[in-house]
């Protein structure tokens, strides 16, 4: 049987990995939505002349609202499948209720 540390490195790596992945294709999924949509780039400074404070916010808000959501289901994904594998919580997760 692993030891607790050994657990916990390895809980890190696949939460670091999921998260990792899921914003690599979040970013990926709004730079295309945006283009998309608006028929260009999003904005990359908010501070450039072209770039409009409408642009710019809801590039903002667009951004944090799906990484975040996001981020919520890669983690929760990740402990699904830790748990699947070894039959318990990730390591730090067990008393969190």
């Amino acid at each position: 049987m692993a030891s607790d540390a050994t657990k916990g490195l390895a809980w890190k790596a696949t939460a670091l990995a999921a998260g990792a992945v899921s914003a690599f294709l979040t970013r990926k999924l709004l730079r295309g939505g945006w283009s998309l949509l608006k028929g260009g780039a999003p904005p990359s400074n908010p501070a450039a002349r072209s770039t409009t404070w409408r642009e710019a916010l809801t590039w903002a808000a667009a951004s944090g609202v799906a990484l975040g959501v996001t981020r919520v289901v890669a983690q929760g994904g990740a402990a699904a499948a830790w748990r699947a594998k070894t039959g318990d919580d990730p390591p730090g997760l067990e008393s969190v209720s």
